[in-house]
């Protein structure tokens, strides 16, 4: 499972040209013969407008997900085989995408070809352009009773502009992995960093950061140096507002504590906090991590699981702690990974009865138990089981469990939904004050305008 964090000039260029091309729904209602478009593609009436989705649930889809079949393949392999058992009439063709770099770029351009998947795995900012463009089902209008099995605050969550500017449920919140901090026992030791004692801000992170910079003097690094993972997460846990209330405009740099942010990533980037060539390369730190060269690991509970899987020796010296809470107050549990039908999809009702069947509590529940993973469900029913609530085991994984599932009793699903065009806008402009070719504060200036021209283009 990847992280939810896109980056490179492609994505980018990819998203600019979806999302300028003026696309979007028209069509009339449910019923009725004919034919309407979504996105610029032809599809059946009753896909797009108003009135609840009917039709047989019959017929073949194809269900995308990503970077899951190498480790999941039995378990989803049986959720097909059970609604296919339940609706004979319907096929569930099941691929995988490898969740890299270019999976926004990819997505678009099947979408422009009207060949987006039935039923895909999508992150926010795939959710943000693929919404803003028509693309995605409207599930809420076509059927009124979906948000039922959802937490309220995963299902708000759930909700993406289209090109009108008004918020729709274009997605089912599906799984969300909340944030804590992994890191190296040992190295943090020889920095002279108590691994019992994770800081409880952001800017005492990087404090430490500087520490270990200081102690591995180029031998062992604290992180990796490429910001796109820390954008908009690290913002919204300062409870710093990156964008307007409407989402139209960009705030970020009328708050002095981001301009502070900045002026810390590029002493820590020039002080050799972060491998120098991290800096717009992967943000994927496993690598590294596993040969002992970078003291903190990814933030996602299921990197454990990575690290216990694949290098034994670095797994004795790991440790979890409380990702800081600083000025929100509370864990952020980030943006879950969602679920989407495609407005596109020739069997809309086979693939929206099939994405509410593999998100239904059941179904949620029995993943979430797979003892090779660490990860949380967005249902109610899901949350109230004893799995979740008695949490027993000292290991670094059993610990990962016990610090999210507190977290959940908390946390709010908070993530600001940037586009990746708005999004790698910034990033870019942040790499910049990192290699020292800008100030701090010139380059948040300039980010926060290059994000308004890009907002303002829709």
């Amino acid at each position: 499972m990847r992280a939810r964090r896109l980056s490179g000039s492609l994505t980018c260029l990819a998203v600019l040209s979806l999302t300028a091309a003026g696309c979007g729904l028209s069509g009339g209602g449910s019923d009725g013969d004919g034919s309407a478009t979504a996105g610029g593609c032809k599809v059946a009436k009753g896909n797009v407008g108003s009135g609840k989705l009917t039709g047989e649930v019959k017929g073949k889809i194809t269900f995308q997900t990503t970077n899951l079949k190498k480790d999941f393949g039995g378990f989803f392999n049986g959720v097909i085989k059970a609604f296919e058992k339940a609706h004979p009439g319907a096929q569930v063709k099941w691929i995988d995408d490898p969740g890299d770099n270019t999976f926004t770029q990819r997505t678009v351009a099947d979408a422009q070809a009207c060949t987006l998947p039935d039923v895909i795995n999508v992150n926010a900012p795939t959710a943000t352009a693929l919404t803003k463009a028509g693309y995605l089902l409207d599930l809420s209008v076509k059927d009124p009773a979906v948000a039922k099995p959802f937490v309220p605050s995963f299902w708000k969550s759930a909700t993406f502009e289209d090109a009108s500017g008004k918020a729709i449920h274009a997605t089912l919140p599906w799984y969300t992995g909340g944030v804590l901090l992994t890191y190296n026992k040992d190295l943090l030791n020889k920095a002279g960093i108590d691994p019992a004692k994770p800081p409880t801000t952001l800017f005492g992170l990087f404090a430490d950061y500087e520490k270990i910079a200081k102690a591995g003097k180029g031998k062992f690094y604290a992180t990796m140096a490429n910001p796109i993972w820390r954008i908009p997460a690290d913002w919204d846990q300062m409870n710093i507002k990156t964008l307007s209330a409407d989402g139209k405009t960009a705030t970020f740099a009328n708050d002095p504590r981001t301009t502070q942010w900045v002026a810390w990533m590029a002493k820590l980037y020039k002080e050799g906090a972060m491998p120098k060539d991290s800096l717009s390369s992967s943000n994927d730190p496993s690598t590294l991590y596993s040969q002992g060269k970078v003291a903190y690991g990814s933030t996602n509970p299921s990197f454990v699981r990575f690290v216990k899987q694949n290098s034994p020796s670095i797994y004795a010296k790991t440790a979890v702690g409380q990702q800081p809470y600083d000025a929100l107050g509370r864990a952020s549990a980030g943006a879950p990974q969602y679920i989407s039908v495609a407005a596109t999809s020739k069997h809309a009702p086979v693939a929206l009865a099939f994405a509410e069947f593999l998100t239904n509590a059941e179904n949620q529940t029995a993943w979430c138990k797979d003892p090779n993973v660490v990860i949380f469900p967005t249902t109610s029913a899901s949350l109230e089981d004893p799995f979740f609530q008695n949490v027993t085991g000292d290991d670094p994984f059993s610990q990962a469990r016990k610090l999210v599932a507190d977290q959940l009793k908390r946390a709010d699903t908070n993530q600001t939904n940037l586009s990746p065009a708005v999004q790698n806008a910034i990033v870019s402009q942040v790499q910049l004050a990192m290699q020292g070719k800008k100030t701090p504060e010139q380059a948040v200036k300039d980010a926060q305008a290059k994000a308004d021209e890009l907002l303002k283009q829709g």
